[in-house]
């Protein structure tokens, strides 16, 4: 089993990335955090998942890179899910980073899940059931930055909800909107939610 591989990055996508360690080139499958978080290094060191699919005409034996064990750790859970394949987890690790995943299934906020593309209500629904416990009796709520000092539940939901809607029927996603919406009512708890959205209004791209 590969735990990591660390080498040159050779290569680089949004998608994808090859990674060079003792003169063999590794081509790993990576999320957009991931992506983020490498992109313009010249020495990377990725966690692996391996994926070996066997038993008909198409076996195949894939690598997953993450840029930490938190992400990938997130990764495994998710493909635990009824409904939730190795492509939409990855989705959802490149529409929310670990820490707001963390929370989102924390909170309950299916709403932010739902909003991911190829996550209907009823995968929504069976992620935040079938991970809500082990999200937040892992290590994983304490190592990621960000979730332990800021819960998700000392937002208030319907607030939250109504900015995340009325940035939606503005024309931005629904997972960025919620990030911001999620960073201004931190930073301002007990706003209304003209003005959150006002406020988000200004940091959202």
């Amino acid at each position: 089993m590969i735990e990591y591989i660390r080498g040159e990055l050779t290569e680089i996508t949004p998608a994808m990335a090859v990674v060079e360690a003792a003169g063999v080139g590794y081509a790993l499958s990576i999320s957009l955090n991931t992506f983020s978080a490498i992109q313009g290094k010249k020495e990377v060191k990725l966690f692996v998942h391996e994926a070996i699919v066997t038993g008909g005409r198409d076996d195949s034996y894939t690598l997953y890179g993450f840029v930490s064990r938190e992400e990938r750790e997130l990764y495994r859970l998710l493909i635990t899910v009824s409904g939730v394949g190795a492509n939409t987890a990855r989705m959802i690790l490149s529409s929310l980073t670990p820490a707001e995943l963390c929370g989102v299934i924390a909170g309950g906020d299916e709403r932010t899940l739902k909003g991911v593309k190829g996550i209907g209500l009823k995968t929504a629904q069976r992620i935040i059931v079938d991970l809500k416990d082990k999200v937040s009796n892992s290590e994983l709520a304490f190592q990621v930055p960000g979730l332990d000092h800021a819960p998700a539940d000392d937002i208030d939901k319907e607030v939250r909800n109504e900015a995340v809607g009325a940035l939606t029927m503005l024309g931005f996603s629904p997972a960025p909107s919620a990030k911001v919406v999620n960073e201004v009512m931190r930073a301002q708890p007990g706003l209304p939610v003209e003005q959150v959205v006002k406020l988000a209004l200004k940091q959202i791209k």
